[in-house]
């Protein structure tokens, strides 16, 4: 029997880690109607603080909840960067040979390889998964690259999912490589513009700055990147600068200095660690640097902004 009609005949896909981009899978493959049973774990069903959170999660999205790790024909493990080395030893025990297993974390390839290594002992197939951009609002359609030597069966599978990937490399470590040295660029851009535009709110001369940043770069519209960066670190920092460390371990392995990596872990860490909801209230670019800033360190707006208060 092929992938395709394993797929086909409703076998079991598995989420390790169920929060937004397990969610979007799910949300995606229901509204698409793909034939699949999916069930998932996620650590947080077994913390007292997000539990019932956790559970209210799967019954949203129609998902069984395990209370551990659980056999399935594919698994996607979509956890956080530091835990992913973790899942991927966890699922050794749990999956059986054959299982293909989708590591789609934000890891260096050294990690990716380490995983591969351990899973690939137990005779489970083990694919390096990027995911290429934000799951929202693509869902199960966001673009994904695959590498290693599973990569053709993977691919026969996501596309039976209705979803959209390709093949970057027959080594594991191709696909990830490729993810974390394109966010030193993508998360370094909103590191530089939170530590921009603060400091232009301070001084007073946020206005002009952004007006030749405008002039310099046409067709960017600084001011709403701007609004739109410092919302995406908001709700997703504490993520990106676990990933940003995972791309600082990348550029150390290729024997480079990972300075500017490391600076991006700071600024994408503190603005997560605030927690504020940029979703809500303000949705301009001004607005959202002044919360940031005072959540930051207490420190008071420009004064042109309190002349204006």
């Amino acid at each position: 029997m092929s992938d395709t009609e394993r797929v086909s005949n409703n076998m079991p896909i598995m989420c390790l880690g169920f929060g937004e981009a397990g969610q979007a899978f799910a949300a995606g493959w229901k509204r698409a109607g793909v034939p699949v049973d999916i069930s998932a774990f996620d650590i947080k069903t077994n913390s007292r603080s997000h539990a019932d959170e956790q559970r209210a999660a799967y019954a949203r999205h129609g998902v069984t909840g395990l209370e551990r790790p659980g056999a399935a024909a594919v698994v996607f493990s979509l956890v956080t960067a530091d835990q992913a080395e973790v899942a991927a030893l966890d699922a050794t025990v749990a999956l059986a040979p054959g299982t293909l297993f989708f590591d789609c974390n934000s890891c260096s390839p050294g990690a990716k390889r380490r995983s591969a290594e351990a899973l690939e002992a137990k005779g489970i197939r083990y694919v390096d998964v990027a995911v290429m951009a934000p799951v929202y609002p693509g869902l199960h359609r966001t673009p994904l690259l695959l590498s290693g030597p599973h990569a053709e069966a993977a691919l026969e599978w996501l596309h039976a999912l209705d979803m959209s990937a390709q093949i970057a490399g027959s080594d594991v470590g191709v696909a990830s490589a490729t993810k974390m040295v394109r966010s030193i660029m993508i998360k370094g851009i909103e590191a530089l513009t939170l530590e921009c535009c603060l400091a232009a709110r301070r001084v007073g001369v946020d206005e002009a700055v952004l007006a030749s940043l405008d002039a310099s770069m046409p067709g960017w519209n600084w001011p709403e990147r701007a609004a739109y960066n410092m919302e995406r670190v908001a709700t997703h920092g504490l993520r990106r600068a676990a990933e940003m460390r995972e791309v600082a371990q990348t550029v150390a392995e290729l024997g480079l200095p990972p300075d500017m990596s490391r600076a991006i872990v700071e600024w994408q860490q503190r603005v997560g660690e605030a927690e504020l909801d940029l979703g809500s209230g303000p949705e301009n670019y001004a607005g959202r640097a002044d919360r940031i800033s005072e959540a930051m360190a207490g420190t008071p707006r420009a004064a042109k902004t309190r002349a204006a208060e």
